[in-house]
């Protein structure tokens, strides 16, 4: 059997602890942040902001995509066809054509809750109808700020409110005066963009409806037959979002239910063809992004001109 051997090493002295403590040290300096690690794969793609990973959204705006579009939408009656969703459905069908014609920019997910109406004591607005959901003008506006804020936070320099619903308008231009207030003072970059354009100019696309020969006539007694209007025959619904919800599926507005009931017709307008109707929608979603991109460009001179008048 082998002796064993014992060997004794003299102890470290203060300066030897010292220069091992600094080499550690100067090592994890040199060690690469987590944040900084390069992606392990190739990058993903998609115009949706939550269908990316952080590192693929930390190298986009690092690379100039500093755009992000925030749609509002809500949950609420729709008539006896269309699903509660259906402010959120048409952001669906849109907002990618808003991403591609605004270049650098992402969609951020969709703001799906929004003022609705008097939950308690009494309901009121859409809220008197099953299904709907409200928040406070306060919430809706404190959640719209945080989100805005969180991508600012990470590089987002123009920053887009628009809302498919007229109850959302005002909370928008309130969190985007607020913040532009705020970030104007301090000597931030960062802007926010409320464009009323989305929803108000061509509101409902009215006028655009007409060039395609579609005419939609109230018949309710008292009213205008042919006019821009929310609600016709006492319904909230018509072919101008029925067409648009149709491009994210046809059964959110119940086709095939209302073809067997012979009920595929709105307001003197036939939905058939289906795939007629779905072009349509198409047709509003490129006309809407056309409208956007326009008041987005808009915006940015508005607001960067106001900041460099403010130097």
């Amino acid at each position: 059997m082998r002796p064993l051997l014992f060997f004794t090493f003299p102890p470290l002295t203060a300066i030897a602890v010292a220069a091992l403590s600094l080499a550690a040290s100067s090592a994890l300096a040199q060690t690469q942040s987590p944040l900084e690690a390069p992606r392990p794969i190739e990058a993903g793609t998609s115009l949706w902001a939550e269908e990316l990973t952080w590192m693929e959204i930390r190298d986009l705006v690092r690379a100039g995509t500093t755009t992000i579009i925030i749609g509002t939408g809500g949950v609420e009656q729709n008539g006896p066809y269309v699903a509660t969703g259906k402010h959120n459905f048409v952001l669906q069908a849109v907002l990618p054509d808003i991403a591609r014609a605004i270049p650098k920019s992402l969609i951020a997910p969709i703001v799906k809750f929004v003022p609705e109406g008097r939950i308690e004591p009494t309901p009121d607005g859409h809220m008197l109808y099953w299904g709907t959901i409200s928040v406070a003008p306060s919430t809706f506006e404190a959640l719209l700020t945080d989100i805005c804020r969180s991508y600012k936070a990470h590089g987002f320099i123009d920053i887009i409110l628009l809302g498919d619903s007229g109850g959302n308008q005002a909370g928008m231009s309130n969190v985007a005066n607020a913040l532009n207030a705020k970030w104007t003072k301090s000597g931030e970059p960062a802007r926010v963009h409320f464009l009323p354009e989305y929803y108000e100019e061509d509101k409902w696309s009215y006028t655009y409806l007409k060039s395609l020969g579609i005419t939609q006539i109230d018949k309710t007694p008292g009213a205008r037959p042919d006019a821009p209007t929310a609600t016709r025959n006492g319904m909230h619904d018509d072919i101008y979002y029925e067409a648009q919800v149709a491009v994210i599926d046809p059964k959110l507005i119940r086709a095939d239910e209302r073809a067997k009931a012979g009920l595929l017709e709105l307001h003197g307008v036939s939905l058939t063809p289906m795939n007629r109707t779905i072009e349509i929608g198409k047709k509003l979603a490129a006309y809407r992004a056309e409208i956007t991109a326009r008041a987005f460009k808009a915006s940015q001179t508005r607001l960067r001109e106001k900041k460099a008048a403010n130097r």
